[in-house]
């Protein structure tokens, strides 16, 4: 077994939710060869020509990454990893979000354009002075292993995105039962600090350990007896919030995530989701 490659236990864990390996005419290239290819790709942050003849032809393991990108393969792999986690008691439901900001390389931009609704950016890259960029945005357990991961344009503000990361944490139930959708805390930065954040949270009966900005605090001073009590904060409780920044250290030691290089979002998406559903099986 080489860098970067699938280790037996790993393979065990992946292959029964890969789609069924159809013959068909011509040398057919195993689902496991295609995936240390993939892994090697995004470990290096290489060019798909750059493939090593090992993994076979570049443009077959392309395609069957394209493949699973598109039809949830690797978010349905991600899910049962979560699964298995939950069901013997193992997911610490203390969520930690915050995002991360990810230079996109030149030739991420340049993807077909499609009509877009007005106001849209479908492949979710922003432009600042620094150049392009996306921003990756997660929410983690007590142990630091996503549960719900969105990719947007590097220029979104970060709460504007918590009801969707809320919403996209579901870990179904192995057998009968709805799935786990609320967890018993979350914790966030001052970057979530606002009231449609903190309502959110309020009427789902979740509670919340979020730093108020200056600038709330000020206003609410100055409102005097109307500005209302301050929202609770406990100190000891946000150092755990840690866990979701040595995620994103984690998931950017893998190039091909540090420095986006996909023009579709949704192949960088399908990256973030296939190493972050390798976290939860090697921990």
């Amino acid at each position: 077994m080489r860098r970067h490659e699938l280790t037996d236990a790993a393979w065990v864990r992946i292959e029964p939710f890969l789609p069924g390996q159809v013959r068909r005419g011509g040398r057919w290239l195993d689902h496991r060869t295609v995936l240390n290819g993939i892994l090697w790709k995004l470990a290096t942050g290489a060019p798909w020509r750059d493939l090593p003849e090992r993994y076979g032809n570049w443009k077959t393991v392309y395609e069957r990454y394209r493949r699973w990108a598109a039809d949830g393969t690797f978010d349905q792999v991600l899910t049962c990893v979560q699964v298995h986690d939950d069901a013997i008691g193992r997911i610490d439901w203390t969520v930690s979000i915050d995002s991360t900001i990810v230079r996109a390389h030149q030739h991420a931009a340049g993807a077909r354009k499609k009509r877009e609704p007005a106001g849209t950016n479908r492949q979710a890259l922003g432009r600042s002075r620094g150049g392009l960029t996306s921003k990756l945005h997660l929410a983690v357990d007590g142990r630091g292993l996503p549960l719900a991961l969105a990719v947007t344009a590097g220029n979104v503000n970060d709460c504007t995105v918590f009801d969707q990361i809320m919403i996209d944490i579901r870990v179904p139930r192995p057998g009968r039962g709805r799935p786990r959708t609320r967890p018993d805390r979350v914790i966030a930065d001052k970057a979530y600090s606002s009231r449609a954040v903190r309502a959110h949270l309020r009427t789902r009966g979740i509670g919340c350990t979020i730093p108020e900005r200056s600038d709330q605090r000020a206003g609410r001073s100055r409102r005097a007896s109307r500005g209302g009590r301050p929202p609770a904060f406990d100190p000891a409780a946000y150092r755990q919030r840690n866990v979701v920044e040595r995620c994103i250290n984690r998931l950017k030691q893998w190039r091909g995530i540090a420095t986006r290089y996909d023009k579709l979002a949704r192949h960088y998406r399908a990256a973030v989701t296939l190493v972050s559903a390798l976290l939860w099986i090697t921990t």
